[in-house]
């Protein structure tokens, strides 16, 4: 090859670089526009054709706390208009993140709120499927466009849109910081964002425990770090709410509305829904969750030793899910993570095919239709509440799933993700 010949290759191999890169951001706006006109029925329904009086009605809860702040109103003791009558009920520190809301129309709030979760939702798919992504080469945006046009119509991603609540928050905080641990060229101490998450809501506390148990010290330092730091800060802010908070918010859990509703599929909320007595109610309902305390953080300890950050995050988000008091049909959010995790790089196909069950699955309002169910006498009253705790019962198949397919060899889910905010 002459001199000039060899001039010429790194010129051609930069060229065919860039078209490659332009290729790939093509793709990616055409993934991103599928994924708009999938999600597009969804925000219809609740932000266009939902009756006023239902409209975002958590998303008011968490702007009236900041309106609280800012107006020297008790945090814990208002509630929202009737007919919801709603009492806020997180830490303070979400009041304090929420003052911004406060100078907001919420007209406008809400189609802001939503739009935040879509851009969440794009982030979480990023990083939870990046392997099974990463083989599309540079069709990966269309491809990541494909699988959130699936994820925005699962029930409980929906659910989110329609109260505008904050778990696409949370689990983005938490992926990010055990799946990534940097965004771009940022960096932070790895549990930190965690932490954050424990200050905003109590149920990312999970992950605290499975540091500890898996001996992730530096990561449970930094995230009871952050989350104290946080919440002392907040005390210094808000003492009067923090106050109201820790010492008689946070021990009622009437505030929560009725736990025995389909919409709470906790462990706790499937035994109330048996009607037992009070003490037969406490005393399953403790035996339940330290069954379920045992094997899932034995899960998480599995799936870690195998080298899998997103499997990690989906076994401690769905752990939240059965060991919390109340985890309304919203919670179960975290399924898109453990789908990702499931799905791997979709050269296992028996990975694959639960990971695609599992999604049908999820798009299916279970607890609703298990409702309907009860009411109606000549259904079996065993087969209604199977139903009914559909979302549940959902949780406890993809832990098993997790622990049955996730092995040590899944060790690319911690290389970088497609997601364009990376």
């Amino acid at each position: 090859m002459t001199a000039a010949g060899e001039r010429a290759g790194p010129v051609g191999a930069a060229a065919t670089g860039e078209g490659t890169t332009v290729g790939a951001a093509r793709w990616r706006w055409l993934g991103l526009l599928l994924f708009l006109l999938a999600a597009a029925p969804v925000v219809h329904r609740y932000l266009v054709a939902y009756p006023q009086d239902q409209w975002q009605v958590d998303l008011q809860v968490y702007r009236e706390a900041g309106v609280s702040l800012l107006t020297g109103r008790p945090v814990y003791a208002y509630e929202t208009e009737v007919p919801q009558l709603l009492p806020f009920t997180y830490p303070t520190f979400s009041a304090v993140l929420a003052l911004p809301l406060a100078f907001v129309p919420f007209g406008v709030l809400g189609w802001l709120w939503t739009a935040l979760q879509l851009a969440l939702l794009w982030l979480v798919v990023g990083i939870a499927f990046a392997p099974l992504l990463r083989r599309a080469g540079h069709r990966a945006g269309l491809a990541q466009g494909v699988v959130c046009a699936v994820a925005v119509w699962f029930s409980p991603v929906g659910e989110g849109i329609r109260f505008g609540q904050v778990n696409a928050l949370l689990i983005a905080l938490c992926l990010l910081d055990v799946a990534r641990g940097r965004v771009g060229r940022v960096r932070w101490p790895r549990g930190a964002l965690v932490g954050v998450a424990v200050a905003i809501k109590l149920t990312p506390g999970v992950f605290l425990v499975h540091f500890a148990i898996t001996r992730q010290w530096r990561e449970l330092r930094n995230a009871v770090a952050a989350a104290a730091a946080v919440t002392l800060g907040t005390f210094l802010l808000a003492p009067e709410a923090s106050f109201a908070y820790w010492t008689d918010a946070l021990l009622s859990s009437d505030r929560l509305g009725p736990n025995a509703g389909s919409s709470n599929q906790s462990l706790r909320g499937a035994v109330l829904r048996l009607y037992l007595s009070p003490a037969a109610t406490q005393a399953l309902w403790l035996a339940l969750v330290l069954v379920a305390a045992v094997l899932g953080y034995g899960v998480a300890r599995l799936v870690h030793r195998a080298g899998s950050r997103v499997g990690e995050v989906a076994v401690c988000g769905l752990l939240a899910v059965l060991l919390s008091p109340v985890s309304w049909l919203h919670h179960v959010h975290w399924g898109v993570v453990a789908l990702g995790a499931l799905a791997g790089d979709g050269r296992v196909r028996a990975r694959l095919r639960v990971a695609v069950v599992g999604a049908v699955l999820l798009v299916s309002p279970w607890p609703w239709w298990g409702a309907n169910l009860v009411a109606q006498p000549e259904v079996p009253r065993v087969l209604a509440r199977l139903v009914q705790n559909g979302d549940l019962l959902w949780v406890v198949a993809a832990l098993w799933a997790l622990h049955r397919f996730v092995r040590p060899v899944a060790t690319d889910e911690r290389t970088v993700t497609t997601s364009p905010l990376s």
